[in-house]
């Protein structure tokens, strides 16, 4: 039996009240309509929602989330959101951090002892803003091998490398692995499994009940678009990779009306201290990406824009957040093309420029 949360005891109200806003769908706008034009009609659509001052400004979806038999596209169509998945891998850290499981500066090997030795120094905090140096468990996998990898297997490919791209903590790569590897940690200190902890300590008390961490065999994603990608002119149906079914990278499927309620409790303490905020909000480190100056805790950081992109075989996604002028922009589609961050940006200056 978990033990009571009065914190927690208020989420389902908050929740309620954000689903209760978000229903109704925005009018038509030839502004927004005529930018998602490409995703609309018999084709693998998409699902934009603007936030502004916690109520939804736009809220619209277009095309099909399955091809083969017409089904439309809605507002609670789960997407497989990829690296956007990142920030709920990050916010599973910082929860068992403010439950004293873990420390952020925690070495890793504390959790993951059977890596080599080139990993005695890397901390939880070098894996959160992508300073470790691990080497992408991509690149390690066997190619004439097509069963799909989970967590564990990554950790079965590094602990294998006793080699890195730099010495821990002392420049910035973007990794896969080490996301793989914090999931893998959040179910060590949690004494749980990585998806369970999701949904128990982040989905289920933010009203979040249609997202999942998701695992074939063991869960259905209900509402599911499949990804596609356009092969000889035709959309063909590429919804899974070999790497699909890693969880701490990119696994987590989910909807815009559900990623509202994510949205709202990044604005107050329902689910993680102000303090824990800070730090994901935080420059972790520089990067030399472009439109990512810094890099957070799952978080990229563009002056006063957080924002996270996913991408992965039939899925691009994006999610920037102006938080100073409590606006948000999310787009979720089920194709392999394009991605979406040049968009929302351009969806973003609707209300950025009328605020000037």
């Amino acid at each position: 039996m978990p033990r009571w949360n009065p914190r927690l005891a208020l989420l389902c109200l908050f929740a309620c009240s954000s689903l209760a806003a978000a229903a109704p769908l925005a009018p038509p706008d030839a502004g927004i309509d005529g930018l998602m034009q490409r995703y609309d009609g018999q084709v693998p659509g998409a699902s934009v929602l603007v936030l502004k001052d916690g109520q939804p400004a736009f809220r619209r979806s277009y095309g099909l989330a399955v091809v083969e038999d017409g089904t439309a596209v809605t507002p609670a169509s789960n997407f497989r959101l990829a690296s956007v998945s990142k920030q709920f891998t990050a916010a599973a850290i910082l929860l068992l951090a403010e439950d004293g499981k873990l420390g952020i500066d925690d070495p890793l090997k504390k959790w993951l002892p059977s890596l080599p030795a080139v990993a005695d120094t890397m901390t939880l905090r070098q894996l959160l803003s992508h300073t470790s140096g691990l080497l992408d468990y991509e690149e390690l996998m066997d190619p004439a091998d097509t069963r799909q990898v989970h967590d564990a297997d990554v950790l079965q490919l590094l602990q294998k490398e006793n080699r890195t791209y730099f010495t821990p903590g002392s420049d910035y790569r973007y990794s896969n692995s080490g996301y793989a590897l914090l999931a893998l940690v959040v179910g060590k200190a949690s004494g749980s499994d990585f998806a369970s902890f999701l949904r128990q300590r982040i989905f289920l008390p933010l009203g979040m009940s249609n997202t999942y961490a998701h695992q074939d065999g063991v869960d259905e994603v209900p509402n599911r678009a499949y990804g596609y990608s356009q092969i000889d002119g035709r959309w063909q149906r590429s919804d899974q990779s070999s790497t699909s079914a890693v969880l701490g990278d990119g696994g987590i499927y989910s909807s815009i009306d559900d990623l509202a309620k994510w949205d709202a409790a990044l604005y107050d303490e329902r689910l993680l201290k102000a303090s824990s905020l800070q730090l994901a909000f935080s420059p972790a480190t520089k990067t030399s990406e472009p439109d990512v100056p810094f890099y957070g805790f799952g978080w990229r950081i563009n002056g006063d824009a957080l924002w996270h992109s996913g991408e992965s075989i039939g899925f691009r996604n994006v999610i920037v957040r102006y938080p100073k002028q409590k606006l948000t922009v999310i787009v979720l589609s089920n194709r392999n093309e394009p991605e979406p961050y040049a968009l929302a940006i351009d969806i973003a200056r609707r209300w950025l420029d009328a605020a000037r």
